[in-house]
């Protein structure tokens, strides 16, 4: 009973197994519909309980582009000329 400690890192490990199991065997098709009702029950999450104020922070249409997505891609324009080849 001293080493219960593992016990709950050993059994999520193998739901994480399994999970990978089960998706590794879905098609293309329910893989996709699976990951499109992923990408919108988040979107929906974000939606109702992320404040305003985070959702204009983590914008990437604000114009400014310190902190954004958009300034390490302008910031490898700018030192090595080919950061836009690099991107994906």
């Amino acid at each position: 009973m001293q080493n219960r400690k593992g016990t709950g890192g050993l059994l999520l490990a193998g739901l994480a197994a399994f999970a990978y199991y089960k998706y590794s065997k879905l098609s293309s098709a329910e893989k996709e519909t699976l990951v499109g009702d992923l990408k919108a029950k988040g979107q929906k999450l974000y939606d109702e309980y992320v404040p305003e104020k985070y959702k204009s922070f983590f914008s990437k249409n604000t114009g400014n582009t310190s902190g954004s997505a958009t300034s390490g891609t302008a910031s490898a324009n700018s030192h090595f000329g080919e950061g836009n080849a690099y991107s994906s």
